[in-house]
């Protein structure tokens, strides 16, 4: 019997050339996200069929969609801490379905009460699952890869966000604005039960939380069948230092992490604030702007294209040249935003300055999101993510809550572009904050900030 030996499991994944195991892995990570992006931008696209319904004001529209991510928010805070607990994969699986019946269940909904708790337990598994799925895909990715590995998982988002429009279109009008829920449901529970049967357990996990010894040297021989990895081997990460104890918010916050993640939280929080003002007021924008409804649908699946192609611009280039890559399209998104909110611009020239607004925008916040769990060690790796994007909640729920009183307001409709033009400022001070307090870039191999400190 061979005598043990000390596997250094970071060192491996470094060395990796990607093969089927990462490839299936991503599949699987961006279906569900597709799921997850379809969940979530359904509710702007049957707003128009539940208002008429049940005689909703605008507030309560925007109410209606600000509990689901208020859900969203409190599941990132509740399932990161358990990720970091018990696991990546039967966190995301258990969530995954979990938000699968939740969105079948609001196709019954009779009331708007029924309405608004369903979208806030909906929102809960939504917010446990997402941040885990990069979590996980960050931890089988070398660093040179990261930002790419996270963009690409996030496309899946972008496709689904794109299909919530032009399926409500077909289904509402014929079967009711229930269809839609029910799709949803079915197609979100099938991508779970693949999770179930393929989505893998961190191997940096189990190395930091010295847990499952038989699962791990498994996942290690899967990796690379070469290393003949056995149960009584040791399994270190040379690139972390061991975890310490239970997390703890103060670990968000140690070393260069106390000026990372406040610029990462801020800048995120404005991001969204932006995205999901857009996300969820364009349709009944360009609606009250004298659009017909089915345009103002198809214009946010476009939209949703747009924001993806936005954020696979800026991906390599954030992995080779960190944050301030990303700074550059919400710093464009400024005078796109200023001049769609001029009133200057009307019919055909309008759509175009919001397919802009969606690349500028929409892709700042693909950006945002690849860089959200890559300065933190493994140990917290769930924690931290799951944090950033519950905290970058607060903008989500404040975007769509802004929109409906604005417009009850009896201002003009455009102007509301003239005032969000201050989320992308936001943004792009705080990535270059970011670029200043990392470094200008990543190199390859290099650790993350975090295991530095």
């Amino acid at each position: 019997m061979a005598a043990p030996r000390t596997i250094d499991v970071a060192t491996l994944i470094e060395g990796r050339r990607f093969d089927r195991f990462n490839y299936r892995l991503i599949a699987v990570s961006w279906l569900i996200t597709l799921f997850d992006g379809f969940d979530q931008m359904m509710i702007n696209y049957t707003a128009p069929y539940i208002r008429d319904q049940f005689g909703l004001s605008k507030p309560e529209i925007g109410w209606l969609v600000s509990w689901g991510l208020a859900g969203m928010m409190a599941g990132g805070f509740g399932f990161s801490w358990l990720a970091d607990r018990i696991g990546r994969r039967p966190t995301v699986v258990g969530t995954a379905f979990g938000f699968g019946i939740l969105t079948f269940a609001t196709g019954f909904a009779q009331t708007y009460p029924q309405l608004v708790a369903l979208r806030f337990l909906d929102g809960l598994a939504i917010g446990g699952m997402l941040p885990l799925a990069w979590a996980l895909n960050i931890e089988f990715a070398p660093a040179r890869m990261r930002a790419t590995v996270v963009t690409v998982v996030m496309l899946g988002f972008s496709f689904g966000s794109a299909l919530a429009g032009p399926l409500t279109n077909w289904l509402a009008p014929a079967y009711g604005w229930q269809a839609v829920y029910f799709a949803g449901g079915i197609g979100t529970l099938v991508a779970a039960a693949l999770l179930l049967a393929f989505l893998p357990e961190s191997a940096r996990f189990l190395v930091t939380r010295g847990l499952r010894p038989h699962a791990l040297a498994r996942i290690v021989r899967r990796l690379d069948p070469a290393s003949g990895a056995e149960l009584t081997d040791r399994f270190v990460l040379g690139d972390e230092a061991a975890a310490r104890g239970r997390f703890h918010v103060g670990q968000l916050f140690a070393g260069r992490l106390a000026t990372v993640t406040p610029l990462l939280w801020a800048g995120y929080i404005a991001s969204s604030l932006a995205v999901y003002f857009l996300a969820s007021w364009s349709p009944l924008l360009l609606e009250e702007l004298h659009f017909p409804r089915a345009t103002a649908a198809w214009m946010g699946a476009i939209n949703g294209v747009i924001g993806a192609i936005g954020g696979l611009l800026i991906m390599r280039f954030t992995d080779r040249r960190g944050p301030g890559a990303i700074a550059v399209l919400p710093l464009l998104a400024i005078p796109t935003l200023l001049l769609a909110g001029s009133g200057k611009v009307t019919g055909s020239a309008f759509l175009f300055v919001q397919m802009l607004n969606a690349l500028f925008v929409s892709g700042g916040h693909y950006g945002v999101h690849s860089i959200a769990g890559i300065f933190y060690p493994s140990a917290i790796r769930a924690s931290g993510a799951g944090w950033a994007t519950s905290i970058a909640k607060l903008g989500a729920v404040l975007g769509p809550l802004a929109g409906g009183y604005l417009l009850a307001s009896g201002m003009p409709v455009v102007r509301s572009y003239t005032l969000l033009a201050v989320c992308p400022v936001l943004l792009g001070l705080c990535l270059l904050g970011l670029a200043r307090a990392t470094g200008r870039r990543v190199e390859d191999g290099a650790l993350p900030v975090a295991a530095r400190a």
